[in-house]
């Protein structure tokens, strides 16, 4: 129990990739005693009501069920703004009655910041992927800027922060960071981390719970090396790229295979399964990549970070958003491949497989880069400074 049992508030987007990121970090302030509620779409209720946390129900507008993104990234991020815009009622007609001593939120939720600044709150962002640096406006946020659409996006953002109840009404103001966030990803995956300002944000790497809440998985008696495939939760309608990989991995010598296809493609599609392959349209991700050998990942930050945390080599197949530049940081750290979808074909895969786990020198700097992840404090750390910022 802390020394003062406190409200957090936790706001949040519906999007998996962002929820399960920082949900070990609400239980833990559960159990720590504090009062958590957790406003986000009624899709991730059993995530998060899993925790102990109060759900609060805040219908979102992302798209994020069918995984229907527009490929024009303005287009993308006028999403988040409509979203903020009819969600900031709903979270008002709850917080604003039962204000909350300290707002959590992810980088998507722009109405947290919004309630916290309009009450005078404490504010604390949760960010499940890289943060910005000095010289981020100039080098990543610029030519976004130029883009058709962006002029008239940026003057409905201005619009909205002047009459919201914001305090800070300059739009690249409110889109950076706040005085305090956390980045719950390891050092190692964020980009000029030299230059990314450490008063304001702190590393703590990956979160998980206790070891005896997870999900298990059994490996195999006899396996000699286990390889899990997955493009995590959103990208996985891909019927050919699973056939590929049934073709590099099946029935390779010494190799028991994890797929994992998703919601969206029918194991029938595959044909008839290697006796080394087995296939789920879900699995225990961490459960098993502790046990595993390899992965191929679509280089989400999760999965990689998943991936740096239990020391594995990895064949980065990145599917959208900032996975390229992730694949291309795993490249960078010596412990992956980056085969794009296209070129991730049967040969191509088993030999980026055969090359990684060969190589002494990627397992001797993928046990590094796990031992510099799990030093970051997870969990425990996280929590501790979500305290401390209290007061």
């Amino acid at each position: 129990m802390s020394r003062r049992r406190a409200h957090i508030a936790m706001i949040g987007v519906p999007a998996v990739s962002h929820v399960l990121p920082s949900i070990e970090i609400i239980r833990e302030l559960v159990a720590r005693g504090h009062r958590v509620t957790y406003a986000n779409d009624p899709a991730v209720a059993g995530l998060i009501t899993a925790t102990g946390a109060e759900f609060v129900p805040v219908r979102s507008t992302l798209p994020v069920a069918g995984n229907n993104w527009p490929e024009d990234p303005v287009a993308a991020m006028g999403l988040f703004l409509d979203d903020a815009v009819q969600g900031l009622p709903q979270v008002r007609a709850v917080y604003d009655d039962d204000p909350a001593d300290l707002y959590l939120y992810d980088i998507g939720a722009y109405s947290a910041r919004v309630l916290a600044e309009s009450q005078g709150r404490p504010l604390v962002q949760l960010s499940p992927t890289f943060v910005g640096w000095e010289g981020y406006a100039e080098e990543v946020a610029a030519p976004l800027w130029r883009l058709p659409g962006a002029d008239a996006y940026r003057e409905r953002f201005t619009r909205w922060l002047a009459g919201c109840g914001a305090t800070t009404t300059d739009m690249d103001a409110f889109c950076g960071r706040p005085d305090t966030t956390l980045a719950l990803i390891p050092r190692a995956m964020q980009p000029q981390a030299d230059r990314v300002d450490t008063a304001t944000v702190t590393f703590v790497g990956p979160c998980f719970g206790p070891r005896e809440d997870r999900k298990t998985w059994t490996r195999p008696a006899g396996a000699e090396n286990v390889l899990l495939v997955s493009l995590g939760s959103a990208y996985t309608r891909q019927p050919e790229f699973y056939r590929r990989c049934l073709a590099a991995f099946g029935d390779l010598p010494g190799w028991h295979v994890v797929l994992q296809i998703g919601k969206y493609v029918d194991p029938r599609e595959l044909g008839t399964l290697p006796a080394n392959v087995e296939v789920h349209s879900w699995v225990p991700q961490l459960a098993i990549l502790e046990q595993a050998d390899a992965f191929v990942t679509h280089a989400g930050m999760g999965g990689s970070s998943e991936g740096l945390y239990t020391g594995l080599p990895m064949i980065a197949v990145p599917q959208g958003a900032e996975q390229f530049m992730n694949a291309d940081r795993l490249v960078e750290l010596g412990v992956a491949r980056r085969l794009d979808t296209g070129d991730a074909t049967a040969e191509a895969l088993r030999a980026a497989l055969l090359e990684l786990t060969g190589d002494p020198g990627v397992a001797r700097r993928s046990a590094g880069l796990k031992a510099r992840a799990r030093a970051e404090g997870g969990t425990t750390r996280a929590a501790g400074l979500i305290e401390a910022a209290l007061g």
